[in-house]
């Protein structure tokens, strides 16, 4: 008996997938809960483990289809050394054999091979638009004809209708929209040291987000810095005792990500979102924590971060580092986020203006933390200073607004028994 390989449910909004990669061919033998394949959805990539053991006798869906919840994907037959059954052919390929028996003979065998399959008849046509994508398609003016479907069968899906909206696609009875420029040709010479790769999924929606946020919000930033003497003396004085008690290393995030839902309180239009012509004030804090990793950056969310101490807040940033290097983050783990902080210190940063999260409606920039020379009650003194940097949106979030924000964030960093204290 034969059990079968279906797409399991991806997380709210999230509709459908694309294959990445199959860790096994037809005919290995797997364990149960062993990952087979790989999906990438907008948000995430995740493994989908065997739900038995045996053979992998079918694979149905291939590397690169889209694929919606509950689809098939193969099947897998009992005992390891079942014998594997060869991957379903094509419709297209049975098209072209029966070529020579005329068009009504290479329908009939289409069809039959889609049967076998568990796709139904082919159809003559393309697959309609996807809901969304229908939905979106109205409300830009935009015809099906404009817009190239990335879905199975050639099903136009959302994210094709958003990249035609970004290229100046308009509506046929417009002026006609400057075509996109072409990519220049490479040289003979250069073009066999060039490597043409798809974009995955994930990284296609980072793109798409980013220019959106850029699109879509009235983006500005403000800048600080902070004197990190405080933080590291306290950080210093008692990181063997922390991590003795909570089994988490101190590190500064926890102080950040405090000193942040703290200044949310105050000035609660940076954790808020716009809706139409409605303003949505979150009253609570689920904080972004960006990360990046192979596959591109992603933003786990530590949820509720506002009723967390410092050590509970170091344990789930601890624990969301690791799901997301391991490429184990789920979709509850990335949605909901109402503020993002981003690192890029890590990585040498001395100073950047981050990109809104969108709907969000502000972010905060750390960076490098560098000895500068500064002049504290008049004398000049070596500090470990670091420039912060908080993106708004300013259509809702008013310069001083986001600079006092800023400043709480600050003050709470540099004097951090104010975080104990809840001052």
């Amino acid at each position: 008996m034969a059990t079968e390989i279906r797409v399991p449910t991806l997380g709210e909004s999230v509709t459908e997938a694309t294959i990445g990669k199959w860790f096994k061919k037809v005919g290995d033998a797997i364990a149960a809960d062993e990952p087979l394949v790989e999906l990438e959805t907008d948000k995430v990539t995740i493994e989908v483990p065997a739900p038995a053991a045996g053979t992998l006798a079918e694979i149905t869906a291939q590397e690169g289809e889209t694929v919606g919840v509950s689809a098939l994907l193969g099947s897998i037959a009992d005992g390891a050394a079942a014998t594997a059954s060869k991957p379903a052919a094509k419709p297209e390929a049975v098209a072209q054999a029966a070529g020579a028996s005329g068009a009504s003979s290479t329908k009939e065998a289409a069809e039959k091979t889609a049967s076998i399959a568990g796709e139904g008849p082919v159809e003559e046509r393309k697959m309609p638009p996807a809901p969304a994508a229908a939905k979106l398609m109205a409300e830009s003016n935009i015809s099906v004809d404009q817009v190239s479907g990335s879905g199975k069968r050639g099903q136009v899906l959302k994210g094709d209708v958003l990249d035609a909206v970004a290229r100046g696609i308009s509506a046929p009875a417009a002026a006609p929209a400057a075509p996109a420029a072409a990519r220049a040709p490479s040289s003979a010479d250069d073009q066999v040291r060039e490597e043409r790769v798809r974009m995955t999924k994930l990284r296609q929606t980072i793109a798409r987000r980013l220019k959106e946020a850029q699109s879509t919000a009235a983006m500005l930033t403000t800048f600080n810095e902070v004197d990190m003497s405080a933080v590291m003396a306290l950080r210093s004085k008692y990181k063997d005792v922390f991590e003795k008690k909570h089994g988490v290393k101190l590190g500064f995030m926890g102080f950040f990500t405090k000193a942040v839902t703290h200044a949310l309180k105050e000035i609660p239009s940076v954790n808020a979102e716009i809706d139409g012509t409605d303003i949505i004030f979150k009253n609570y804090a689920h904080i972004g924590v960006a990360v990046g990793t192979d596959k591109g950056l992603v933003v786990p969310v530590v949820r509720d971060a506002d009723a967390m101490s410092i050590a509970e807040i170091e344990k789930e940033i601890g624990r969301l580092g690791i799901a997301a290097r391991d490429g184990k983050l789920s979709v509850a783990d990335m949605q909901g986020g109402t503020f993002t902080i981003s690192n890029g210190g890590v990585y040498g940063s001395l100073m950047s203006t981050p990109i809104l999260n969108a709907p969000q409606s502000g972010i905060l920039g750390m960076h490098k933390i560098q000895e500068r020379p500064m002049v504290v009650g008049g004398q000049i003194v070596i500090r470990p200073m670091m420039y912060l940097a908080l993106s708004y949106d300013h259509r809702i979030v008013d310069g001083k607004e986001a600079v006092t924000f800023l400043v709480r964030v600050k003050e709470s960093l540099e004097d951090p028994e104010r975080l104990v204290l809840d001052l």
